[in-house]
């Protein structure tokens, strides 16, 4: 994830920080039902699911009691145990919120080779895709701000993605959806996103694969693992990926490089050191900076060709990403271990690029204006996590501890290069045709130079009050302090909080629970007043009230969840002074209802269905954030054909409900509901080769790719790609 804060003109969209077979819903209830009225049935499913697992090939880490089995060998749509909400090693239905896991298997099925395109696909989470290289989320309602790398948080300023993050890289994607009160220090309570890094094998694994999609586009992928000694105590794996093309939007011709490396050393056999490099380039020649204007003067909706852009010929953005990670885990005996990650990244962008602003005349086209410039930023992160767990007995019960603290900095510096001709009028053809000159980028010069720091120390603890009945307790407390200035504006800020949580699961039966769960967090914010003071920090609850379930020796996952989440003092751009923003802090609160099922339906049936309909209302009652799409329904499923083993299908479909943005008081942009249809398709030549067909919206809907600022593009029309995969 990056951050930047290129500045806009006073038109740009406000949150650009530049001014700086089928299955539907109803599944998950007789899902649910089946455990309280077949249990039975269930245990006999349970033991044939059993015998099955004994002859799946797992890897387990030598050392390290909380590394979770990768789900890339188990082709499940499902994970048994995740430590995301929690840092304890707990099944999902021991976790009293809601989680939901995009694994190995199905990334693969549905050839989801980007983030945006596994989050797309993901209960209660929506994609805001604001120009081509920039991108949001949302869950419940509210930003995304949350990310880890295998459970260790990574402070941002800004929830946004810089270039297309590659899932080349990734064991398995984890959301915990509301506040992640306990390993997340900071943030808004909306959802944490987990990113779970492969990690070497100790058997010899080989694959590859290449494949040629739409608009001329290559991809090939590489990735090699095994042992490096006859001892196995030292294992390292290898990740690489290309990817290039054109696209279906004019002159936009992305590309991205992958590189991944992780070496495991069982320095005993209770000590084990990781260490990992990843590096990714992304270019975008012909990037989108800012996008279409959504109206003409006279309030009615403008309408373009899908692939309409307003880049110039000349315009690109690229951005750069390099990770390295050092962790060392040591297992003491009794169930205790002791681990520690050490994170250093550096992430950059570099762009020339063209921004459109202004309001067509419909008849003319005339109205619209130039605004060239050149940027660059580099971002530096330092974290460090460290953390102790393990079980303690009290009471005749055992029970599970765990305390640790993290430390980090982070420093931005950018600088922004205006171009000759700003506010130029175009022409009508001028604004989307790329023919705007290059100018000289030297009409003004801007940036940015600041410094975040943050400590936290936490703990949790779950209470095994009853063999039916658990309480999870926990808070931390964290410091944050910003130096510096953003574009003439000071980033001086310091701001600190302790925030609980707690959450309590009763077992309803063998296979059911209910849970409830409450969680506070907190943000410090950098945007200043009319009168130019700092924001107090945002400060966030989270409340949840739900069913879990699971089956089939947990290889079926199901959950219900009542949710309600609050904001006080969320950043709002109110206005302008000059050519500067400023903000005002407002109150908002979202509600609603989750379903959510995954993993193995029915024998070589592989799917997941998430549905989520909520309301957002401000401090006066009336509907808010109208972008958000208030209903989702997320489905996809694989089938292995029994008449034909070799050959595996499936289906995805992404379902919104309708959108909009109030432009002026008079004029508002709508988007009405629409679904995605995607097919997938695999035939095993052999045990090593096989072929796969994806085809993506199949329908060739036309839709507005995001309504979260004021300008918009289209989303990609109907597609498809072809691949061929080796493995051993």
């Amino acid at each position: 994830m990056t951050t930047n804060m290129m500045r806009a003109p006073a038109s740009a969209f406000s949150r650009t920080p530049l001014n700086r077979p089928a299955l539907n819903a109803m599944s998950l209830a007789v899902a649910l039902t089946l455990s309280a009225t077949a249990p039975r049935l269930a245990q006999a499913q349970q033991l044939a699911a059993a015998a099955n697992d004994a002859a799946l090939p797992e890897v387990v880490v030598t050392a390290g009691g909380d590394q979770q089995r990768p789900s890339e060998k188990s082709g499940s749509y499902t994970v048994r145990k995740s430590s995301s909400a929690t840092k304890m090693d707990m099944s999902l239905r021991e976790t009293p919120q809601s989680v939901s896991v995009v694994t190995r298997a199905r990334m693969d099925d549905f050839k989801l080779d980007s983030v945006d395109q596994v989050l797309a696909g993901t209960t209660g989470v929506t994609v805001e895709k604001v120009e081509t290289n920039r991108t949001y989320f949302t869950a419940r309602g509210f930003d995304i701000t949350n990310f880890q790398f295998d459970g260790v948080g990574i402070p941002l300023t800004f929830g946004l993605q810089n270039g297309d993050l590659d899932t080349a890289i990734y064991d398995r994607v984890e959301v915990v959806r509301g506040a992640n009160g306990l390993t997340s220090s900071t943030g808004n309570p909306s959802a944490t996103v987990n990113f779970v890094r492969k990690r070497p094998t100790y058997d010899f694994h080989a694959s590859t694969g290449i494949s040629y999609g739409s608009w001329n586009t290559r991809r090939i992928d590489a990735d090699v693992s095994g042992a490096l000694n006859s001892a196995g105590t030292v294992a390292a794996r290898v990740v690489a990926a290309h990817e290039d093309g054109n696209s279906y939007l004019e002159r936009y011709r992305p590309g991205k490089n992958v590189f991944y490396g992780v070496i495991e050393a069982n320095l005993s056999s209770d000590t084990l050191l990781t260490l990992g490099y990843s590096y990714q380039k992304n270019d975008g020649k012909g990037a989108l900076w800012g996008a279409l204007p959504l109206y003409y003067t006279d309030g009615s909706p403008a309408s373009y060709g899908t692939g309409a852009s307003t880049a110039a010929n000349w315009s690109y953005w690229n951005s750069e990403e390099q990770r390295a990670f050092a962790e060392l885990n040591h297992h003491f005996g009794n169930d205790w271990q002791w681990k520690t990650t050490l994170s250093r990244n550096k992430l950059t962008t570099d762009g020339k690029l063209f921004y459109v602003y202004g309001t067509p005349d419909r008849s003319s086209g005339a109205g619209l204006f130039s605004y060239p410039s050149l940027y660059n930023s580099d971002n530096q992160q330092t974290v460090i996590d460290s953390y102790l767990s393990g079980k303690v007995m009290l009471g005749g019960r055992q029970h599970d501890l765990t305390v640790g603290a993290s430390w980090s900095r982070a420093t931005l510096n950018d600088i922004s290069h205006y171009g000759q001709g700003i506010g130029t009028p175009l022409s009508a053809g001028g604004a989307f045709d790329g023919s705007y000159p290059e100018p000289a980028f030297d009409a003004s010069i801007d940036g940015s130079s600041y410094t975040d720091k943050r400590k936290t120390v936490y703990g949790a603890t779950r209470l095994n009050l009853a063999d039916d009945l658990k309480l999870l307790l926990g808070a931390n407390y964290t410091s944050s302090d910003t130096t510096g200035l953003a574009y003439g504006v000071s980033r001086q800020a310091s701001a600190s909080k302790a925030t609980p949580y707690a959450g309590l699961v009763y077992d309803l039966n063998r296979n059911v629970s209910a849970y409830a769960s409450y969680a506070e967090i907190f943000s410090p914010q950098y945007q200043t007043d009319s009168s130019g003071a700092t924001l107090k920090a945002l400060t966030g609850k989270s409340y949840e009230l739900g069913l879990k379930s699971e089956f089939f020796n947990r290889k079926l996952n199901a959950s219900a969840a009542l949710f309600r989440v609050e904001q006080n003092n969320a950043a709002e751009q109110a206005g302008y002074i000059g050519t500067k923003a400023y903000y005002r802090g407002i109150q908002a609160h979202s509600e609603g209802l989750e379903l959510d099922l995954s993993g193995e339906l029915a024998k070589g049936l592989q799917g997941s269905v998430g549905y989520t309909v909520m309301t957002i209302k401000d401090a006066d009652g009336n509907s808010a954030k109208n972008y958000v799409p208030k209903k989702l329904l997320r489905l996809a499923a694989t089938y292995q054909v029994p008449q034909f083993e070799k050959l595996r299908v499936g289906a995805s479909l992404n379902w919104q409900g309708k959108t909009s943005r109030l432009q002026t008081p008079d004029v508002t942009t709508v988007q009405q509901g629409y679904a995605l249809l995607n097919l997938t398709a695999r035939y095993d030549i052999n045990r090593q080769l096989s072929v796969t067909a994806n085809l993506n919206n199949v329908t060739n809907k036309k839709y507005i790719a995001s309504l979260y600022a004021s300008q918009a593009y289209y989303g990609a029309p109907i597609n498809g790609s072809l691949a061929l995969n080796w493995k051993y």
